[in-house]
């Protein structure tokens, strides 16, 4: 049975000791499916829905790249990383849901799963804020890793 790498040997909390990993090129994709109702997606243009906020899934973007940049901040355990890529994607699935996916890259000797995880759902309640005016029955779904690579293990959590 693995042990938790964030707890020492009295159970006391711990950061990770990364210092003898190796230097290798790290991804983690995380996408999250979001609820948004058919009274907000019919005020979608163009795949955009521009408010008195702003352009909504534009905004939610840059929101979600500001939460990966902070997730050591909102996280106590995370390394602070030099996030070397975001890349998140916004797609409407049909006329009441949304999937976002966000994409981080580094070259470190830590993993980014949880950047790729605070980064959807940042974006996820980004889009909540700005059309909470419409519905407030929105529903940020499901959040999943979907894979990781570089460091010890390559993983496909999800197709």
């Amino acid at each position: 049975m693995s042990e938790f790498s964030h707890i020492n040997k009295k159970g006391n909390p711990k950061m990770v000791n990364v210092s003898d990993k190796k230097i290798t090129k790290r991804t983690a994709i995380a996408k999250a499916t979001m609820f948004l109702g058919k009274d907000v997606i019919a005020h979608f243009t163009n795949d955009e829905l521009i408010t008195k906020k702003g352009p909504v899934f534009q905004t939610a973007i840059i929101s979600g790249i500001q939460g990966v940049k902070k997730t050591s901040e909102l996280i106590p355990m995370c390394h602070p990383l030099l996030i070397n890529g975001v890349d998140i994607d916004i797609n409407i699935l049909d006329s009441e849901n949304i999937e976002v996916l966000c994409e981080v890259t580094i070259t470190g000797k830590t993993g980014v799963e949880m950047e790729a995880l605070t980064g959807v759902n940042i974006t996820c309640l980004t889009i909540y804020d700005m059309c909470k005016s419409i519905s407030q029955k929105m529903v940020i779904k499901e959040v999943k890793l979907l894979e990781k690579t570089g460091g010890k293990s390559d993983i496909k959590i999800f197709p």
